[in-house]
């Protein structure tokens, strides 16, 4: 069975994370991804992480599924050739900096000169306009500038904490992934191509506000204790877990499991209502009596008791946990260069179209003579392009 985006083609001219990880997923359901990048050291991220056979571990998660083709579009000739790739693909995405393609004549307008039903995506940082449009953007700026760090803040201390992973920048990525496939829904019923643009700072907001912004929604309203005071992490005697009591059931039963038969009957605690402003003092209340016990009693005890819980997995507990061994998660693939390669399979099941990993992430410009033949490059004009050194 044939990924539900067979016969989509998609010409990536992305770097890093935001439009890597985008089109990895799409890659994954079946698009066929022809990944463009400079000659030579090609995209930044095969150059960040823990490196096998010259490619960064993140790198070969993101690309894997996709075509490499190299070619400097400063060279000349190298426009006429990157819009005859454009006339064999449904969508260009790119992430440079606003105004950059436009102002090397690669932007969406001429795109669609060539092209009339194009699907161009630009990613940014903070958009095209602006007082930070032309700022260098990583995710640790979008994440505060967003108000990630400051929902992170310490409760004691008020210091704002970075989330520690590329939060913004995979939210935007999601964000894009659905606007592609709304855009490719949308030309299918005869709207044409058109122009989709995200900036990692509308994807963060509208990611994070619905909860962490609860308290800015009501205009004037005074402000509650938010979702956020409903979070419990509590250390065992060998190791940590998660729970949370919403529900008048759920607060019995944690306090059948802990045995704290006082505390289920205190009347300050009858309700979802009273207990909110007094979750602090009821999560030490519970962290007190489980810092007695192993995790897998207390987590059994939950259990009994229908109260949402959790061991904390570390990094390294990932590959053995029960549910994700269960569900398949976790692939494994040897390749004869990388070696034993592990990552998590496509999240989204199709019971008619599945999606796969098919290649793994490419060298720079590995695909590059394949590609050019495919679309008429022939071998004479091929060996006349290298001698200009089009393709480095």
């Amino acid at each position: 069975m044939s990924g539900a985006l067979q016969g989509v083609r998609i010409l990536d001219l992305t770097i890093n994370v935001s439009g890597p990880f985008a089109t990895g997923i799409l890659g994954d359901m079946g698009a066929d991804v022809l990944k463009l990048e400079e000659p030579g050291p090609g995209d930044l991220a095969r150059r960040y992480g823990p490196m096998r056979d010259g490619m960064a571990a993140p790198f070969a998660v993101m690309n894997r599924n996709k075509r490499a083709i190299a070619l400097d579009l400063n060279a000349p000739g190298a426009k006429d050739l990157f819009f005859r790739l454009v006339k064999t693909v449904d969508v260009v995405i790119q992430n440079f900096r606003p105004g950059v393609m436009d102002r090397i004549g690669l932007g969406y307008e001429h795109c669609r000169a060539v092209k009339d039903d194009i699907i161009y995506v630009s990613l940014s940082g903070f958009g095209e306009t602006g007082p930070l449009s032309a700022d260098r953007v990583y995710d640790p700026v979008i994440q505060a500038v967003s108000g990630f760090m400051g929902v992170q803040a310490d409760p004691v201390t008020g210091m704002p904490q970075p989330v520690r992973h590329i939060v913004c920048d995979k939210t935007a990525a999601m964000t894009a992934t659905q606007g592609i496939l709304a855009a490719l829904f949308a030309r299918e019923r005869g709207n044409g191509g058109q122009h989709v643009k995200i900036t990692m700072l509308d994807a963060g907001l509208a990611y994070l506000w619905s909860d962490a912004m609860s308290n800015h929604t009501y205009v004037g309203a005074p402000h509650l204790p938010e979702i956020s005071t409903l979070l419990n992490v509590a250390k065992t005697l060998d190791g940590f877990i998660t729970f949370i009591f919403v529900s008048d059931s759920e607060f019995q039963g944690m306090c059948r499991a802990l045995n704290l038969p006082d505390l289920a009957k205190d009347p300050q605690y009858a309700g979802p209502v009273e207990r909110m402003p007094k979750m602090k003092e009821l999560s030490a209340f519970a962290s007190e009596v489980i810092a007695t016990l192993t995790t897998a009693d207390i987590v059994a005890r939950f259990a009994k008791e229908q109260v949402p819980c959790a061991r904390i997995n570390l990094r390294e507990d990932l590959v053995n946990d029960p549910q994700i061994v269960h569900n398949k998660l976790i692939m494994e693939i040897d390749d004869p260069k990388l070696g034993k390669v592990r990552f998590p399979r496509p999240a989204i099941e199709f019971s008619k179209t599945p999606s796969s990993v098919r290649s793994m992430a490419p060298k720079v410009g590995q695909h590059t003579d394949e590609i050019l033949r495919e679309i008429g490059v022939s071998a004479d004009e091929l060996a006349t392009l290298k001698s200009k050194g089009l393709f480095g």
